[in-house]
């Protein structure tokens, strides 16, 4: 089934009775869910050592900070699609996921050789990682950036950028599964870089397609 299709289909379910928009948004996350975990396995899938890589604290650590990423942005976007519904404790939250890589980049300066700072950072997979979260998060934007629709957002630029966050943050949280780069000066860097080109993209979405 072509994105198109089942952003008909969310549309059309949505739009039942039945279906409030609260649960029409978890319907659209799982939606979103699928089409990245096929986009995942059908290109680059998970590293070969993925169970010896969990048992360490920078590999569980990236997906710490995507999944924080993706939950607040979740958080917002529900609220941000509906007149009238409060967005102060939500976008209070949207600060957790930068902090948390704040604060795992402070902890590995402490911990890491000023002479291998700039090594972590690079990595060996950045132009890797600015290329497949985009290309795994394009799918759930547009299933994302079709909620909208259906909603009635006040501002719908920010509620798109948005979107581009909540894409962003589950794009990478499939992409981590990958990514060999495990430092928290990489994923704040390139990962950061790669979930603004979504969240910019989100946005413009929010700009040209979302209206009421």
């Amino acid at each position: 089934m072509r994105t198109e299709d089942l952003i008909k289909a969310l549309d059309a379910d949505a739009r039942d009775e039945a279906m409030p928009m609260g649960s029409a948004w978890w319907l659209a996350v799982g939606v979103a869910m699928v089409i990245a975990a096929m986009v995942f396995f059908a290109t680059i899938g998970p590293r070969p050592d993925i169970m010896s890589a969990m048992h360490t604290m920078r590999f569980m650590s990236k997906f710490v900070f995507t999944l924080t990423l993706a939950a607040s942005a979740f958080a917002l976007i529900r609220a941000l699609s509906m007149p009238g519904a409060s967005t102060r404790r939500a976008t209070a939250w949207m600060i957790a996921a930068p902090l948390l890589v704040v604060l795992a980049v402070v902890l590995e300066l402490f911990v890491v050789p000023e002479a291998d700072w700039g090594k972590r950072l690079i990595g060996s997979n950045m132009m890797i990682c600015m290329s497949f979260i985009p290309l795994i998060g394009i799918g759930p934007l547009a299933i994302f950036l079709g909620m909208l629709r259906y909603g009635a957002p006040t501002r719908p630029v920010l509620a798109g950028a948005v979107a581009g966050l909540l894409a962003g943050g589950l794009a990478a949280t499939f992409y981590a599964a990958h990514c060999f780069d495990d430092s928290p000066l990489f994923v704040a860097t390139w990962y950061t870089v790669a979930i603004a080109f979504l969240t910019a993209l989100g946005a413009l979405g929010g700009r040209f397609f979302v209206r009421w």
